[in-house]
């Protein structure tokens, strides 16, 4: 009798044990920030996500970069990704699982972003790419993305503002509510700007129903050809750029 209680309570204990180690799911134990967005970045000027009364610190070397430029030569006009923080006005998903973070765009190359949540670090000497290498944490409900290793050919807005190799990003994704995302963008690049500064943009829920589309920038492109003279500001002027919220 003694052994069979003891065979029994193994049976119960065993399939117990397994289901413990078994990953949570994303909103186990943080907010799932899963779903379809839309805006939570710079599209025409990374300035506008600037707290009242404060500037972009530009180096006059970047600056200098900054003024020669024309509006053809954005890599965006050309199909390339937009890089890290800015975001094209067309609606991005994001895919959450315990270990990885996936941001999928449906603009330009149907491109992606890869967030490590398993607690790497980064590589100390990273190939340089247009989205860098991205680990995240969890601070209490608040996503931390902390980025390196960019190259310096994406623009972060339509107006042009450059960076080099040396920027350092991290995002704060916080979740204000069922469909509101607020991303809190700081940014450090000695090579560019005069010191780190911070900006903030909202991203919003797509309307339940709607769903990533298969858009092939490369396909009978025709923009860059009328595209003349310098960067400006593009967009619908009934509501701020970055976010879907009216004036």
């Amino acid at each position: 009798m003694r052994t069979l209680l003891v065979v029994l309570l193994l049976a119960i204990a065993i399939p117990g044990a397994a289901q413990s180690n078994r990953p949570a799911s994303p909103a186990a134990d943080h907010p799932d920030l899963s779903g379809l967005w839309q805006g939570g970045g710079p599209i025409g000027d990374i300035s506008q996500g600037l707290p009242k009364g404060e500037s972009i610190p530009l180096l006059p070397s970047a600056k200098k970069i900054m003024d020669a430029r024309q509006s053809k030569d954005d890599p965006q006009a050309s199909c390339l990704p937009s890089g890290v923080p800015r975001i094209a006005p067309y609606p991005w998903r994001i895919v959450q699982t315990p270990t990885h973070i996936f941001f999928l765009f449906e603009a330009n190359i149907h491109s992606y972003r890869q967030i490590f949540m398993d607690g790497r670090p980064h590589p100390k000497d990273p190939d340089p790419t247009w989205y860098g290498h991205s680990i995240g944490r969890w601070e209490k409900d608040t996503l931390v993305v902390d980025t390196v290793g960019f190259n310096d050919k994406f623009w972060f807005d339509f107006k042009g503002h450059p960076h080099t190799e040396r920027l350092h990003i991290v995002e704060r994704y916080t979740r204000k509510g069922a469909k509101t995302l607020v991303n809190q963008i700081t940014i450090d690049d000695p090579g560019a700007y005069a010191r780190p500064f911070t900006v903030t943009f909202t991203a919003e829920l797509a309307p339940p129903g709607d769903e990533l589309i298969e858009y092939i920038c490369q396909e009978n492109n025709l923009d860059v050809t009328h595209l003349q003279g310098p960067p400006t500001e593009p967009g619908d002027p009934e509501r701020p750029l970055g976010t879907l919220k009216t004036r």
